[in-house]
């Protein structure tokens, strides 16, 4: 069953607050989840069984159980260890669950076993909408009892959620028909309530259809016009030719341009990252390793004025394969709020790629980031290179 358009508009009567880690976000979504009278679409790549996973899922099975529509969409690759029994529990409350393509196959190149569910939404009553970079995972739920890693979400009310609810519904019914379950969606639309502090925002999403390149292009209108700053912080960072040549065209026509980027390296093709730091640096362009924790964050904010949150890393992953969502905010509160937030990561946790350093002590590090490099745009050619030998013979 095919999606319906989703545009990706800006409307006004909005309210967009930031939330900053699992430490504001899991709160305020528990207390919403606790408050749901009517339907609740959460969508999550990872969904863990930890001890904030259960908290959730003990939200969610209490509203079951009270008669709220309840229904939760995990990625079948992100969210693969979650047990039977926790999933079972789920459902005996009666909570609606099911698996975004749940067969994995990680050794192939086919683009359609590579499409993931990346994206994190929960949608309330039609009322509020969740929307950011953060699973449903604890945030000291990592490696080496590291401090916890860092994030952002926003909750939105005002018009907004219809374009986010609407989204969600599609979706829902698109991955049902997939299933062969046929899922009631007769939940007459609720009025929206109007909101303070009305903010200009739009909800952006990137698919495999008919919105495969609208976060990309959301960042490149926004770079090509900045006058005077962007700051990116953005946790794989593999940007492709036209998205690099914008930052440093911004950056010669005088834009001060910093990116914080990830500084513990989780995979080896992370390393990829590295390959373009030389021409960065050598066009003035800042940038800041995150290495006190693990960063997570997909944020952004350009000259004052222009911000986005969300799941879309600027990577092949997210920009060419996966299913994303970000909102885009045209609010200067909204914009310096998260600008303060992400100088204050870079002031407590980052560390500063120094020009001549890195041209003089890391030679061994460019020549790897180099082959990562490499091998990140073999992989992508050969997938694409598949999809449309595909495309060009189709099976009888």
């Amino acid at each position: 069953m095919p999606m319906e358009i989703i545009d990706s508009r800006f409307t006004d009567n909005n309210h967009v607050e930031l939330l900053r880690n699992g430490a504001e976000y899991f709160p305020a979504l528990e207390r919403e989840i606790a408050r749901a009278q009517y339907e609740i679409y959460l969508q999550t790549y990872i969904f863990e069984a930890d001890s904030q996973g259960h908290r959730i899922a003990e939200l969610l099975k209490q509203a079951g159980q009270r008669g709220v529509t309840t229904r939760v969409l995990v990625d079948g690759f992100g969210s693969q260890h979650l047990p039977k029994s926790f999933i079972e529990s789920l459902e005996i409350a009666g909570v609606e669950f099911m698996f975004f393509r749940p067969h994995i196959s990680p050794w192939t190149l086919q683009k359609s076993r590579l499409r993931r569910l990346h994206h994190k939404i929960v949608v309330i009553d039609q009322y509020l909408a969740f929307v950011g970079g953060i699973n449903i995972i604890d945030d000291f739920n990592v490696p080496h009892r590291t401090p916890p890693r860092i994030d952002y979400a926003v909750n939105v009310t005002g018009e907004m959620v219809f374009d986010i609810h609407r989204y969600v519904q599609r979706l829902w019914r698109h991955v049902a028909w997939r299933h062969l379950k046929f899922t009631n969606l007769t939940l007459e639309p609720l009025p929206s309530p109007s909101a303070a502090n009305s903010m200009n925002a739009a909800f952006v999403i990137r698919d495999n259809v008919l919105h495969r390149r609208d976060i990309e292009k959301a960042y490149l209108t926004a770079i090509n016009a900045a006058a005077s700053e962007i700051i990116i912080a953005n946790a794989y960072f593999i940007p492709g030719r036209h998205f690099r040549r914008a930052l440093i065209e911004a950056a010669n026509r005088g834009v001060n341009v910093t990116l914080l980027l990830q500084g513990r390296m989780e995979y080896f093709l992370m390393l990829a990252t590295h390959a373009f730091y030389s021409e960065f640096l050598q066009n003035g362009i800042k940038i800041y390793e995150y290495r006190k924790s693990f960063m997570h964050s997909k944020a952004a904010v350009i000259d004052e004025e222009w911000a986005t949150v969300g799941s879309s890393n600027i990577d092949p992953f997210s920009l060419l394969l996966a299913r994303e969502a970000n909102v885009i905010v045209k609010s200067r509160s909204f914009a310096l709020d998260l600008k303060q937030s992400i100088l204050q990561d870079i002031e407590n946790g980052a560390k500063q790629i120094n020009s001549n350093a890195w041209q003089h002590s890391h030679l061994l590090k460019r020549m790897i980031s180099w082959l990562a490099y490499g091998l990140v745009r073999s992989m992508v050619g050969m997938i694409e290179n598949k999809s449309t030998q595909r495309k060009s013979h189709p099976k009888k």
